[in-house]
């Protein structure tokens, strides 16, 4: 995980921050592995009360355009919907087109903005999206 997170961002991840996260009972980490056992991928989801947050989500290099992104953010918005969340958030760096396209293809909606939020100026941008339970999504109108 330190690998992938280091070679996808310029402010990674600690191997204690992982830690924090893996021990806190409000952190839901994920793996994706390939076939042969590989790290292929991981997203650290945050679920208190009926909010939900994905703190971090990467995909190693040689793994992406595979659908590992995707299968990451489909199993938060699930576990998220099957704990009682009723909404997702999320931050992405403003220039990150890939990963932004991902996150509206699944339904989140800019929310706001971080003004030079990372060390080179860029922003961030703030994403959510509601999180409804299959019960309720079988009584909407």
């Amino acid at each position: 995980m330190l690998e992938i997170e280091s070679a996808s961002f310029s402010r990674p991840w600690t191997e204690q921050h992982f830690q924090y996260e893996i021990d806190s009972p409000f952190g839901h980490p994920m793996v994706a592995l390939a076939d042969n056992g590989t790290l292929t991928g991981y997203l650290c989801l945050k679920l208190v009360l009926d909010e939900a947050e994905i703190l971090d989500v990467a995909v190693g290099n040689s793994h992406r355009g595979k659908g590992i992104g995707r299968l990451l953010v489909q199993w938060a918005l699930d576990f998220s919907r099957e704990h009682g969340a009723s909404v997702l958030f999320l931050e992405v760096r403003a220039g990150n087109a890939e990963a932004i396209a991902l996150y509206r293809s699944f339904g989140f909606r800019e929310s706001g903005r971080r003004k030079n939020y990372y060390d080179n100026g860029e922003d961030a941008i703030l994403m959510e999206m509601p999180v409804c339970r299959q019960s309720e999504e079988n009584h909407a109108v």
